[in-house]
């Protein structure tokens, strides 16, 4: 089978264990970073994000004449698009007529923008036109079936640890206190705000929290990234996860890779949350602030061995259901494979 996969190549993107584990099963990958040319062009100067911004702009009909270009050359049989929104409905009924195969994986909702990024019209303009939509979250997977008519095949988010930095982490001497990776919004903000008015105290590992909290007990750390991140990730005794507004009730990529490092997770309590970890014993969750605090005082306050015990359990649940990405790769192959 030859593929191209049409996404980012930044060193966070989820396409990255895909373009890995797909080359290892014998899949033919390439890939074409349409998100990051874009990226890179809207980032460069003032003026280019002022010309977007007006519509006048010809970086979008560039990278799809790119992207037809390396499909005459390449000839693959699918073309499986992540997320998507540089990519116009024109193209896709172009390689529509050549009879490849359109796959999409959104990771955010097709159906609820939160963000500049999370979505524009090419997302929604485009939905009927792909044979196979992968999909984290039921909902979203179900309104696609039933309002769109479409296939859809679930794929839930993982994480990807090499065996020698799993080592490491489990030498890692604990902090006791709580973290919390990623950028801020409003909604999250108001939350670590709630929070330290009971009396926490929370490190922010990310950037611009400066703008949204101004607090003694709110530590503002760098970002972290790649293997930093699993460090991080480890390292705290307790680790939030707070959903975002457009995505309540499913799960995010810190579902699993805060109990795939072997971390303990307080997170927002959901449907596909609980069905991944048991509540108490492999993960925790919260459905308001003050059961939060509530949580988080009482694992903090526990002995370093119980924490322990805990770590384990949610490291071996990941582990024994096949939460990484070499499974979740292995999975999208076989619905690829169906087309």
């Amino acid at each position: 089978m030859k593929l191209i996969i049409v996404g980012s190549d930044k060193i966070y993107a989820i396409e990255n264990f895909y373009v890995y584990h797909l080359k290892n099963f014998g899949v033919q990958v390439s890939r074409y970073a349409a998100q990051s040319l874009f990226y890179d062009y809207y980032t460069k100067s003032i003026a280019n994000k002022v010309f977007f911004k007006l519509g006048v702009s010809t970086i979008h009909r560039h990278l799809n004449r790119q992207l037809l270009e390396r499909v005459e050359a390449e000839r693959p049989d699918v073309v499986w698009i992540f997320k998507g929104m540089e990519i116009f409905p024109e193209t896709l009924k172009l390689l529509r007529e050549k009879k490849i195969k359109l796959v999409n994986y959104n990771p955010d909702n097709p159906f609820l923008f939160s963000g500049k990024g999370s979505g524009n019209k090419n997302i929604t303009r485009s939905i009927s036109l792909y044979d196979l939509h992968f999909t984290y979250n039921r909902e979203i997977q179900h309104r696609l079936e039933k309002d769109y008519k479409q296939q859809t095949a679930y794929l839930p988010f993982g994480y990807e640890i090499a065996d020698s930095l799993m080592e490491e982490l489990e030498t890692t001497t604990e902090i006791v206190e709580a973290c919390f990776i990623g950028n801020p919004d409003a909604n999250r903000a108001s939350f670590i705000q709630q929070l330290l008015a009971k009396g926490a105290k929370i490190n922010l590992h990310g950037n611009f929290w400066q703008r949204y909290i101004q607090h003694p007990h709110a530590v503002v750390h760098p970002p972290a990234y790649a293997d930093d991140q699993w460090r991080v990730l480890r390292k705290y005794r307790v680790q939030l996860n707070m959903m975002r507004i457009h995505n309540p009730q499913s799960h995010n990529m810190r579902t699993f890779e805060i109990p795939g490092a072997g971390g303990i997770m307080l997170a927002t309590s959901t449907p596909e949350h609980h069905s991944f970890f048991t509540e108490g014993k492999e993960s925790f969750f919260y459905r308001d602030a003050e059961e939060c605090f509530a949580k988080l005082s009482s694992l903090l306050s526990l002995p370093a061995e119980e924490a322990n015990v805990m770590r384990n359990a949610a490291r071996a649940r990941s582990v024994a259901s096949g939460y990484d990405y070499q499974s979740r790769a292995r999975l999208a192959l076989q619905e690829i494979e169906k087309l």
